[in-house]
């Protein structure tokens, strides 16, 4: 079958990758879309770090065990936010007849044990024609859900489970530095949550855009205004939580530094280079910072189901989609935040 894959640094298209055969408990499935994460990029620029980093963190959760093993010289398969037709179900396993269409948590559970559907020399995943996933965690697109907007149940399930672990109620104000697709599902988790007054920041007008069109109430450029001067002037002398989606050194510190106190942090943009912070500024001002990663299945299926409710509208975050031959090329235009957010791959 085809495949995009990343090998080197580089992204090729292959025509002869080994056609998966699904075991007990798996399922095959013709891939609909699967939509381009920034950790996709963030991987294919910053791979060798990334590995470096897993293999010296202690302490890891089970899933992001295969990370370290990958071998950067060899096809590495990416994709992990995706809807899928079901083809046919494995030997002795229940699932959804042909036809239906699928999402899944990108994980593949294995006789070996769990594998991550991210970055895998070989686990086939979303920028292929086919692939496996587990009968037992994947969820039926209810209400004839567009396959596309399902595809986005995943990284706007990231902006729920970040949302969660935040603590915000309704009550509290929100303050979202950087609108991409990280920041762009943080709002549109917190209208969910029932926040009224969300200030979000980003240099890019199309993000801006795209922030207010999510949901949120006031937009803002931080080279005309800084992100708090925004939050004084808007936030109404609500509690704030600041949801840091950026993911470069200095933004925590910054935050840290120029907060109001009792603030609550809530840490979501990866950053891959090491960073500094000054505890003074947090421990004055009686600060709590939370890191969030991912989300859990209940997170995720919550999520499909606010967008084919309609409760979430994950359209206009779509702004490209590609074929195979086409996934190198949209790699390079994500680059410009003004072009684009969110490309779906079309196998």
């Amino acid at each position: 079958m085809r495949a995009a894959a990343l090998n080197s640094g580089q992204i090729h298209v292959r025509d002869d990758v080994p056609e998966p055969q699904p075991e007990a408990g798996q399922i095959l499935v013709q891939v609909k879309a699967c939509g381009i994460c920034g950790s996709d990029l963030h991987f294919a620029e910053h791979g060798a770090d990334w590995l470096a980093l897993s293999k010296e963190m202690q302490g890891a959760p089970p899933l992001t065990l295969d990370g370290p093993d990958v071998d950067l010289g060899q096809d590495v398969f990416l994709g992990h936010e995706f809807c899928a037709e079901v083809l046919e179900v494995g030997p002795d396993t229940v699932g959804p007849k042909p036809g239906t269409l699928v999402t899944s948590i990108p994980v593949l559970l294995t006789a070996g044990g769990i594998r991550s559907i991210t970055y895998n020399n070989d686990v086939p995943a979303g920028y292929g024609e086919r692939m496996l996933l587990s009968a037992d965690v994947l969820t039926e697109v209810p209400n004839g859900l567009d396959f596309r907007h399902a595809a986005l149940t995943e990284p706007m399930a990231v902006g729920m489970h970040a949302v969660n672990r935040s603590g915000i109620t309704p009550n509290d104000g929100a303050l979202v530095l950087g609108c991409g697709p990280v920041g762009l599902a943080v709002i549109g988790a917190l209208k969910l949550k029932g926040v009224e007054t969300i200030v979000a920041t980003d240099f890019s007008p199309a993000r801006r855009a795209l922030a207010a069109t999510m949901g949120a109430s006031e937009v803002v450029d931080p080279a005309t205004e800084p992100a708090f001067d925004a939050w004084q002037r808007a936030g109404g002398g609500r509690p704030l939580v600041v949801f840091e989606a950026i993911g470069v050194p200095g933004i925590i510190d910054g935050v840290l530094r120029d907060a109001p106190h009792g603030t609550r942090l809530a840490v979501v943009g990866v950053c891959m280079e090491h960073d500094r912070i000054n505890p003074f500024f947090a421990l004055n001002k009686e600060m709590n910072i939370q890191f969030c990663f991912a989300y859990d299945p209940m997170e995720f299926n919550e999520t499909l189901r606010c967008i084919a409710e309609g409760e979430l509208d994950v359209a206009p975050l779509i702004t490209g989609e590609v074929d195979l031959a086409g996934v190198a090329g949209a790699f390079e235009a994500l680059g410009d935040p003004d072009n684009h957010c969110k490309i779906l791959v079309t196998p």
